[in-house]
């Protein structure tokens, strides 16, 4: 079986909830997989579980050096990836002058692009980034285009971050492992429970979506929400004392901890602002509550109306107080059963177009034409 080496950009105790599957689970059939972590726990490079390469946080700088003088040669492998860091693309493009793989680069996320757009909502951003940025992203596309292959998570986001990108190109999306299914727990209070997971900060507006809650002259629902930083959403929360009493938060630690919380809910929110950032993938807490096949009201967007479909899997907004409170009140005059439904819809649906083992496959085949 050909050899494969992925260089991740990640630390080795963090949720891998997109390597893990993929790679770890689905490509290994079709490749045999090593995979490059990085530890602030460890000062020498070790080996676990056979294919997971840890590297010391030290040798972030130049890992294949390390590697290779540990004897994990890279013109042993059939295909190098590189997720999200350039640097490291850079040092693997010069071993490749002497080995004969096949390189990929995996854009997960545009981090530096997030950064900018974050520091904008919180008036922080100047010039000098801007045009930083602009450099950054000619230097990185001319790298990109020396690859066999550039693996970005939706054409979107290749088209709004990397227009110029000319190699070819296969979507890798996130998506959902079919082994790892959860039953959606139907509760037994009146109520419907609304679940938000994830980041709260000036660039999502949650306010914008607790505007709308507090419009609504239903008062049967519960808006449970699980976030790094309670502190900040209780803060936030504190501004809305006539729906506070409506409102718990929680903080996941782990992703198992996150699924089952979710599977207590009935409706994920996935509702995001309308800007490129947001509308370029799916968002991984979609992915998280249609696994328990708890139906979202999320963005309505180009991205997402290519997987769902309004009223019949998912429920799409426009992201404004007044779109988001009539949907909110059209899904609270729904009765259980058919809100799960579009639950169950929208996870048939995912298993269908959003499949690691499916998209591994693909991959695979996808690799072995190049």
């Amino acid at each position: 079986m050909s050899k494969f080496l992925y260089i991740t950009d990640q630390e080795e105790y963090h949720e891998h909830s997109f390597i893990g599957p993929l790679f770890e689970k689905y490509l290994n059939k079709h490749f045999e997989i090593d995979i490059v972590y990085f530890s602030k726990f460890t000062t020498e490079f070790e080996v676990k579980n056979e294919n997971k390469l840890i590297l010391p946080n030290k040798f972030k700088k130049n890992p294949i050096e390390e590697l290779e003088k540990n004897g994990y040669k890279l013109e042993q492998y059939e295909v190098v990836a590189v997720r999200n860091d350039t640097e490291i693309l850079k040092d693997a493009l010069k071993f490749r002058k002497t080995g004969n793989f096949k390189l990929a680069f995996r854009l997960s996320f545009p981090k530096r692009i997030a950064k900018i757009q974050t520091d904008e909502a919180n008036k922080k951003v100047n010039f000098l980034d801007v045009i930083n940025n602009k450099i950054k992203t000619f230097t990185e596309t001319s790298l990109i285009n020396e690859c066999d292959i550039f693996l970005p998570t939706s054409i979107q986001m290749k088209n709004d971050y990397f227009k110029d990108v000319k190699t070819r190109t296969f979507v890798i999306p996130s998506a959902i492992d079919p082994d790892v299914l959860r039953e959606n727990i139907q509760h037994e209070g009146i109520e419907k429970r609304f679940f938000y997971a994830g980041t709260l900060d000036k660039l999502r507006e949650f306010e914008t979506i607790l505007d709308a809650f507090s419009e609504l002259s239903d008062g049967t629902y519960k808006l449970m929400i699980s976030t790094k930083d309670p502190e900040y959403a209780k803060d936030l929360i504190s501004k809305y004392k006539d729906i506070e009493d409506h409102i718990e938060i929680y903080n996941a630690k782990t992703k198992g901890e996150l699924l089952e919380l979710i599977a207590k809910a009935d409706i994920g929110i996935g509702l995001l602002p309308e800007i490129s950032l947001f509308n370029s993938s799916t968002p991984m807490k979609v992915l998280d509550y249609y696994s328990s096949a708890v139906p979202c009201i999320m963005s309505k967007n180009e991205n997402n109306s290519s997987i769902f479909e309004d009223d019949k899997s998912a429920w799409f907004s426009n992201f404004t107080k007044k779109d988001i409170k009539e949907k909110l009140d059209y899904i609270l005059g729904l009765n259980k059963d058919e809100v799960a439904q579009v639950g169950v819809n929208g996870q048939k649906r995912l298993l269908d177009v959003r499949n690691y083992e499916r998209i591994a496959a693909d991959f695979a085949h996808q690799l072995n034409i190049l």
